[in-house]
């Protein structure tokens, strides 16, 4: 039993791995914004990292209630946590460590949730008036419409899959190509040395925008597109109704 264990995690890919310390990340900064949440005066100003949470936390709520539904308010904290594990997944480039964004299996799981999120709000809302979707507007487009429902997963999955590998697989290439200069130009150095002495200085500004930059953007763009496809199977006499009350209980 001990020897298939081994074997079995010995088996797993790197992004595995990194993703597991991504949520150990998440854990261990929410631990300690809530130990100093617990220790703040709810009425003085936050500082530091309970400002940033409060900044975050404030930030995807209300674009819960812009793109979606007042009514979905408590999805809040699933885009809340989900922004956290994208963006720092991003950034692990920065650490040499397998991003778990470029292992397929990761994004398409997020897209999932998505996807599943989509279907359940609209089943909430809509009950039997769901299904006329397949078969409309006539029943002929059954197969076309079954096919079609796929599409936000695929967008979704896709479009974070392949940001996350073209910026790896750029700067794969140019470290190798800055190796390979900083070796020319360095010849007369041990082999191995010759090698280091061109890319931190190049690669690093590239950084910034492929592990820093992309990582917002991209993060941005998966939770906005998400809260946007959820927030279109809520119908507009609900979104007005829940829009008609909060403006009553301010």
């Amino acid at each position: 039993m001990t020897m298939y264990v081994q074997s079995t995690l010995e088996g797993f890919p790197g992004e595995i791995y990194s993703s597991i310390l991504v949520v150990l990340i998440i854990f261990i900064i929410s631990l300690i914004v809530y130990i100093k949440v617990r220790k703040t005066d709810p009425l003085a100003k936050p500082k530091g990292i309970v400002h940033l949470a409060e900044l975050l936390v404030t930030t995807i709520d209300n674009m819960v209630k812009n793109y979606m539904s007042p009514g979905l308010k408590f999805l809040g904290s699933y885009f809340t946590a989900l922004s956290l594990y994208l963006f720092i997944a991003f950034i692990f480039g920065l650490l040499g460590l397998p991003t778990p964004i470029t292992y397929f299996m990761v994004p398409l799981l997020f897209a999932l949730m998505t996807f599943i999120l989509i279907h359940g709000v609209a089943i909430y809302y809509q009950r039997w008036k769901y299904f006329k979707r397949y078969t409309a507007p006539i029943a002929f487009f059954l197969p076309i419409n079954l096919i079609t429902m796929w599409s936000p997963l695929l967008s979704l999955s896709f479009r974070l899959f392949g940001n996350a590998l073209a910026g790896w697989v750029l700067m794969a290439i140019v470290y190798n190509a800055l190796q390979g200069l900083s070796t020319l130009i360095f010849s007369f150095l041990p082999a191995g040395l010759n090698s280091i002495f061109i890319a931190p200085f190049i690669a690093s500004w590239l950084h910034i925008y492929f592990d820093l930059i992309s990582a917002f953007i991209q993060t941005m763009v998966f939770i906005t597109l998400s809260m946007i496809f959820i927030g279109q199977e809520v119908p507009n006499d609900v979104i007005e109704t829940k829009q008609v009350a909060d403006t009553r209980e301010a």
